[in-house]
């Protein structure tokens, strides 16, 4: 595994989404504030009609001539927007104005908007002379209300718009980078190409002349790795075929390659139980193959010195387990979560694409998952792979 030394090239793109997340809250913040001052002060002045509202209807009982009477009710006639009601000390609705006059005809209607009223607002209360009380009960107007529900409305198609557009923007991005990384991979392959056929002609051409046939048969298992190489290059972008496969064979012929050409103080370990022998799973054999040689290399360059890589196969109720150990420098919670990103990377001549094609083999192509199970610092780390065993036999 890696030994996270190097450049994260997402942490300037990170810093850009916070910035841009904390400015979106303070715009929302700030929205609800001066909402939230206006309704207050459109509040105030509510209350204040309605007090004025209360005077002229108690002026109605004393009214000396029609003059004043007929001015009185032309205060009253001006709510057109306040939902109110006057009850008596009894309780008894005298008046009432703008409320639905579709329901103002059901039973217990006017009750029940007193209740609501009472508990959204203080009524006011007016003694008469005689000592006769009336209460008048107001709720928060039509417009009063849209107003309330108004910034939360704007903002959510505010952080729909933005949802919309920066999903609109990744996807743009990420088909744009996957079309640049397959032209370069197949003209890499393309490029292979050539020298790989030379290479096999030199190695018949040493053959005919009687040099060392261990040798040559170790150059020719270097060829047909190249040739792997190759056709995995050239098939990037393309939908890999997959069938099922038996996974205990193809995961021994990577350690096998791989235990040949690293230190011998390092020992690759893989001893699958008998079960797992015969077991065959949906896989793309050579895709599969390049995830386990990349965990290999990268546990391979965690561990300093003498160490060990463990590979481990285990049943799930839906999946097989393939867990990878390593005795190597071990992650932080913080590396461990960034480590699938890519170019994030900690090698000086690495690009960061190993893990992150690694992740995207196994999620997009086998619908399976790759994680960082446990990692420690100075201890190791363990990866899991989780195939689908839909077509096990």
């Amino acid at each position: 595994m890696p030994s996270f030394k190097g450049i994260d090239f997402y942490t300037q793109k990170n810093t850009w989404k916070a910035f841009l997340l904390f400015l979106a809250l303070g715009i929302g913040v700030a929205t609800f504030w001066y909402t939230e001052t206006f309704l207050v002060e459109l509040r105030a002045d509510q209350r204040r009609q309605i007090e004025l509202w209360a005077e002229a209807i108690k002026s109605t009982f004393t009214a000396s001539d029609d003059k004043e009477l007929n001015f009185e009710y032309n205060i009253l006639a001006a709510n057109v927007t306040i939902p109110v009601i006057l009850t008596d000390n009894a309780g008894n609705v005298i008046t009432h104005n703008n409320l639905d006059p579709d329901k103002i005809k059901r039973p217990g209607y006017l009750e029940r908007q007193v209740t609501i009223m009472a508990a959204q607002h203080e009524p006011l209360t007016y003694q008469f002379e005689s000592g006769e009380r009336h209460y008048i009960y107001y709720k928060d107007s039509i417009l009063l209300t849209k107003l309330r529900v108004y910034p939360v409305i704007l903002l959510i198609v505010i952080a729909l718009f933005m949802g919309v557009s920066y999903f609109a923007f990744s996807s743009s991005r990420r088909s744009e980078q996957n079309r640049v990384w397959t032209g370069m991979a197949k003209e890499t392959a393309h490029q292979i190409g050539t020298p790989l056929s030379s290479l096999m002609g030199w190695i018949e051409i040493l053959r005919s002349q009687n040099a060392d046939e261990m040798a040559l048969v170790e150059m020719e298992k270097d060829i047909d790795r190249l040739v792997t190489i190759t056709d995995r290059f050239s098939k990037i972008g393309s939908v890999p075929i997959i069938q099922a496969e038996h996974i205990v064979a193809v995961t021994q012929e990577v350690v096998d390659y791989l235990r040949r050409r690293s230190s011998n103080k390092i020992a690759i370990v893989f001893a699958p139980e008998r079960v797992f022998f015969d077991m065959r799973i949906p896989l793309n054999q050579q895709l599969y193959s390049w995830v386990i040689e990349n965990l290999i290399r990268n546990a391979i360059d965690a561990i300093e010195g003498a160490g060990s890589i463990t590979i481990e196969l285990s049943l799930g109720q839906k999946y097989l387990r393939i867990d990878l150990t390593d005795t190597g420098k071990g992650m932080t919670k913080t590396q461990a979560r960034a480590v699938f990103r890519p170019g994030y990377t900690t090698k000086t001549r690495g690009w960061g694409l190993g893990l992150s094609l690694a992740k995207r083999i196994i999620e997009n192509y086998h619908k399976g998952k790759i994680f960082v199970l446990k990692s420690e610092p100075a201890v190791g780390t363990t990866f899991r792979i989780l195939l689908p065993k839909s077509i096990v036999e």
